[in-house]
């Protein structure tokens, strides 16, 4: 009986061992993603160029992930670089090498200005990202500065109006 009882154990021990161990490896190749940037610049002259920051930041790290970058510009005319030198014409897919990078834009224009950035990776994930830029002209500055200007003597003209009266009355010389 305690041969049976230890074979049945043994058995039993067997089977559990052979029924733990799968044969189905969970490997995880889509991972989530987003695209990091620095803050950019709100205000372009037509010409000027503004470095957009990127860094691209995975949950997790599956080789044979390969990731591609696109953009589109709703409102505006620009050109958008890469640090390497790559123009990117709108609406194309480039592949992506690299987890930190820099985008340079160029405005042609004195309209506001807004790109979208796509990047996108070989499991239909996407992520966008919205830069835009409005036209610095040097107006609105000199208005604000104008405003500012006029408070300040308007405050002075009032100052001067409250303390006057007060000083006649501390003049030892008022009766």
């Amino acid at each position: 009986m305690k041969k049976f009882l230890a074979y049945f154990l043994y058995t039993l021990l067997l089977g559990a061992i052979v029924c733990a161990c799968s044969d189905d490896l969970d490997i995880n190749q889509v991972y989530t993603y987003d695209l990091v940037c620095m803050p950019v610049q709100k205000k372009i002259v037509q010409g000027e160029t503004a470095e957009i920051r990127c860094q691209l930041v995975k949950e997790g790290n599956y080789e044979q992930a390969k990731f591609f970058i696109r953009y589109f510009q709703p409102d505006g005319k620009g050109e958008l670089r890469m640090d390497d030198g790559t123009l990117f014409l709108p609406n194309d897919l480039y592949p992506l090498n690299r987890t930190t990078f820099r985008l340079y834009y160029t405005s042609l224009t004195t309209d506001q200005q807004v790109i979208d950035v796509y990047i996108e990776d070989n499991f239909g994930q996407v992520v966008q990202k919205n830069f835009s830029w409005q036209n610095d002209n040097g107006e609105e500055d000199n208005e604000e500065d104008e405003f500012s200007q006029e408070l300040s003597d308007y405050d002075y003209m009032q100052f001067y109006r409250v303390q006057r009266p007060l000083l006649a009355m501390d003049s030892p010389c008022v009766e």
